[in-house]
C-alpha cells in the first residue's frame, strides 16, 4: 500500500512507514494512492462473511502484501476480540448501530487496538516509541488500554481539564505504568496544538520516537472501515438499497472511514455529518467559508472540536471520486435540543447519550420516507452517567468495566498549554 502526503504529494510512503511516522512533512496527513473497488460479486460474498473474516479481507485489500495474511489475521483477531457492532431498532426505519461494546465502551477501541498490533509488529528492534495523543474524551481511554504495558511503548495523553466526563477520565488516568496523562488548562484544540508543536520539533521526534494515536494515524482509520461493512451486513436485506448513516463528528475520522468504505463499493446512499455547537464543518458546507470559532464546551464533549484534523482527507476523497460536497448531509445541534432528544429517545424505549442523540436528531430531520436510517452510538451511556442521569431522571447502571476505575485515584499531571513543559515531560 502506497500513501501520499496531502501537503506534499511527492512524499510517498508505504503503509508501515505511514503508521510509524504518523504525519508527513508540514504535518501532512497520509492518504492512499490506490483506492480498491469491490466488484458486485465480491461485495456479495464479503457481506456473507463473519465480522472477523471480512475485516481481514478488507484490510488485506487495503494494505497489500506489506503484512502477511497470517500475521494480519492474527492482529485483527487480537484487536477485535470483543463484541462487535450491534443494531438496536428505535423506530420502523431508524436503528442505532452500537459501537461501544469494547474494552473502553467506545468505538475507538477498534482503531486503537489495531494500531497497537501494527506498531508492535513494526518494533522489531525494541526501540522506545512514544505515543503522544490528544483526546476530547474517548480516544484517551481506547489508546491507553490498547497500549497498556506494551513493551517499549510509552503513551502520553493530553486532555482538556474539566471538559471530559469524570468516568471518561477515570478510564485512562488511573492506569500508571507506561501511561502518562496530562490535564491541560484549556480546550481540546489547545491540546491538539501542543501535539502538533511536538511533531514540528524534529529533534524531539527523533529522540523520543514520537508517534500519534489520534485518527490522523492511517492504521486507526483503516480499522474503522471494517465496522461499516458489518453495520451494512447486520441490516435486513430489504433495507439495504437506501441506507443513510448519521455519524457524530468531532475530528471527523469516523466519517472519513465511512466514506472510504463507500469508495470501496459499500452501497451507502448518503451520510450525515452530525456536530454539536462546534459547527465549523456544517457552516463551511453551507457557506463555503472555513472559519473555526473558539471551541465551546458542551454535554457532547467528545465532539468539542472546532478544527477537525481529518477534514482534508474528506475533501481529498470527494475530489478523487469526483463526488460533490453538497451531497453530504450535515447539521449541528444545541445542548438544549440534545437534552430534548435524549428524552424523546427514552420515551421510545431507547436509552442513549448526547453524541448519539445528536446523530439521531439530524437523521430524523433529514431522512426521506423511502430511506432506512442508521445513527452511530459511539459510546456507552454510562460514560456520561451524570449528564444522562440528570436529563432522564434515571440511574444508569455502571458496567463492570467502569466500576473499578471509578474508585481509583487520578494520576494526571496538570499544566497550562505550555510546550516547553510538555517537552520536559516527554524527554524524561
Amino acid at each position: 500500500m502506497k500513501l501520499y502526503n496531502l501537503k506534499n504529494h511527492y512524499e510517498q510512503v508505504s503503509f508501515l512507514k505511514a503508521v510509524k511516522m504518523g504525519l508527513g512533512e508540514h504535518q501532512g496527513l497520509f492518504f492512499p494512492i490506490d483506492l480498491p473497488i469491490l466488484k458486485a460479486k465480491e461485495l456479495d460474498a464479503m457481506i456473507e462473511m463473519d465480522f472477523l473474516t471480512r475485516s481481514v479481507k478488507i484490510l488485506s485489500m487495503l494494505i497489500g502484501n506489506e503484512i502477511s495474511i497470517n500475521d494480519l489475521k492474527k492482529y485483527v483477531y487480537h484487536a477485535f476480540s470483543f463484541p462487535g457492532p450491534k443494531i438496536a431498532p428505535v423506530t420502523d426505519n431508524i436503528s442505532c448501530c452500537e459501537l461501544f461494546h469494547g474494552p473502553t465502551l467506545a468505538f475507538k477501541d477498534f482503531g486503537a487496538r489495531f494500531m497497537e498490533r501494527i506498531l508492535s509488529h513494526l518494533n522489531t528492534n525494541n526501540e522506545i516509541i512514544t505515543i503522544l495523543t490528544a483526546t476530547s474524551g474517548d480516544t484517551g481511554a481506547a489508546v491507553a488500554h490498547a497500549f497498556y504495558k506494551s513493551k517499549n511503548i510509552r503513551v502520553v495523553i493530553l486532555y482538556p481539564e474539566g471538559k471530559i466526563s469524570k468516568l471518561q477520565e477515570t478510564l485512562f488516568c488511573t492506569l500508571g505504568h507506561n501511561i502518562t496523562t496530562i490535564a491541560i488548562d484549556g480546550s481540546f484544540d489547545e491540546c491538539q496544538t501542543l501535539v502538533k508543536q511536538a511533531f514540528n520539533d524534529h529533534q524531539l521526534k527523533k529522540n523520543t520516537g514520537l508517534n500519534s494515536a489520534n485518527s490522523i494515524n492511517i492504521s486507526r482509520l483503516l480499522a474503522q472501515i471494517c465496522y461499516y461493512f458489518e453495520a451494512y451486513a447486520l441490516i435486513p436485506k430489504k433495507h439495504r438499497n437506501n441506507i443513510v448513516i448519521s455519524v457524530p463528528c468531532g475530528n471527523f475520522g469516523n466519517l472519513t472511514a465511512g466514506l472510504l468504505a463507500k469508495s470501496m463499493g459499500l452501497p451507502i446512499k448518503s451520510f450525515i455529518a452530525a456536530t454539536n455547537t462546534n459547527d465549523t464543518v456544517p457552516r463551511f458546507l453551507k457557506t463555503g467559508k472555513w472559519k473555526p470559532y473558539n471551541c465551546i464546551s458542551t454535554i457532547s464533549n467528545a465532539m468539542d472540536i472546532s478544527r477537525p484534523n481529518n477534514w482534508p482527507r474528506v475533501e481529498e476523497l470527494f475530489h478523487r471520486k469526483k463526488w460533490k460536497l453538497n451531497q453530504l448531509g450535515y447539521g449541528s445541534i444545541s445542548d438544549n435540543v440534545t437534552c430534548k432528544t435524549l428524552i424523546q429517545l427514552k420515551n421510545m424505549g431507547y436509552i442513549s447519550e448526547p453524541h448519539a442523540a445528536i446523530a439521531y436528531k439530524l437523521l430524523k430531520n433529514q431522512l426521506q420516507s423511502n430511506e432506512y436510517g442508521l445513527f452511530f452510538g459511539t459510546a456507552h451511556p454510562a460514560k456520561f452517567k451524570n449528564v444522562v442521569d440528570d436529563i432522564l431522571n434515571i440511574t444508569v447502571p455502571l458496567p463492570e468495566k467502569l466500576k473499578i476505575p471509578s474508585k481509583l485515584p487520578i494520576l494526571s499531571h496538570y499544566m497550562k498549554p505550555n510546550f516547553e513543559k510538555l517537552k520536559k515531560i516527554l524527554i524524561t
